[in-house]
């Protein structure tokens, strides 16, 4: 049996503990973007790594679009594209005729957001959104799948399930873009939102979610499962948004 502090030990390739912290020290503004990391040498000392080490740990951040450099030059801090997201603002019913708030808020931050519909088809959905649905065993939902994207880089997969008796015969299950997005649409159908309830975690991404985000290294993803109700707290919508971990931060607000 492993004593506990072997159990504790990081087993990670040198070179991974190395970028993840160099990682941790950039996304939380140490160096800032602009500024030059420490030289190799300096590298070295701290992390007690060969060269060549140093420099696996280095392609990492350069392969995820945090450093820039090249060889005998000093390595630069990009700015750092990881974008803050406040959810509560996507929940909202827009105007009619108006697009979907996300591509809006996108526009207001200087990018260009666009959304691919993969499908939409009729599905048994995972087990934990089934039971945030309120699902029989055997019952299905109407899943939308997208993928989001920010000046055409992919940044969030999306599966919104829908129960099959508010969905059919609707837009939700038809396999046009929704304009104004579903906020808007289940308004329309006498279904407007009144409660939203995020369950957020960190996961390690599948194969379709490494493929489909394009993730340059093996970082985590954010994965959100989140639950919206209308009148009579019934559940009207289950989403499972999966956001590329080095990409976003999430920003809750409470009083």
């Amino acid at each position: 049996m492993p004593m506990p502090d072997e159990r504790a030990a990081d087993r990670r390739p040198l070179h991974e503990r190395i970028a993840a912290d160099l990682r941790d020290d950039i996304l939380s503004g140490t160096p800032a973007p602009g500024a030059s990391l420490p030289s190799t040498l300096r590298l070295r000392e701290r992390f007690g790594a060969s060269n060549a080490t140093i420099q696996k740990a280095l392609q990492l951040l350069k392969d995820e679009g945090l450093v820039v450099g090249r060889a005998g030059a000093a390595v630069t801090v990009r700015e750092h594209r990881q974008g803050t997201v406040r959810p509560a603002d996507f929940g909202r019913p827009v105007e009619q005729g108006k697009p979907y708030r996300w591509l809006t808020e996108a526009s207001g931050r200087g990018r260009k957001g666009s959304a691919k519909l993969l499908a939409v088809s009729e599905v048994r959905p995972p087990r934990d959104v089934a039971a945030c649905l309120e699902l029989p065993d055997d019952g299905t939902a109407i899943v939308r799948r997208q993928v989001l994207s920010l000046n055409g880089e992919p940044v969030e997969l999306v599966h919104s399930y829908y129960p099959l008796s508010l969905a059919a015969g609707t837009p939700l299950a038809g396999s046009r873009k929704i304009r104004g997005g579903t906020p808007t649409l289940l308004s329309e159908l006498g279904h407007p939102p009144q409660l939203t309830v995020d369950r957020v975690s960190a996961r390690v991404p599948t194969q379709e979610q490494y493929e489909l985000l394009e993730l340059p290294t093996d970082l985590p993803v954010l994965r959100t499962l989140r639950v919206v109700y209308s009148e009579g707290e019934r559940p009207i919508e289950a989403t499972v948004m999966v956001k590329a971990g080095h990409l976003y931060e999430l920003q809750y607000e409470f009083e």
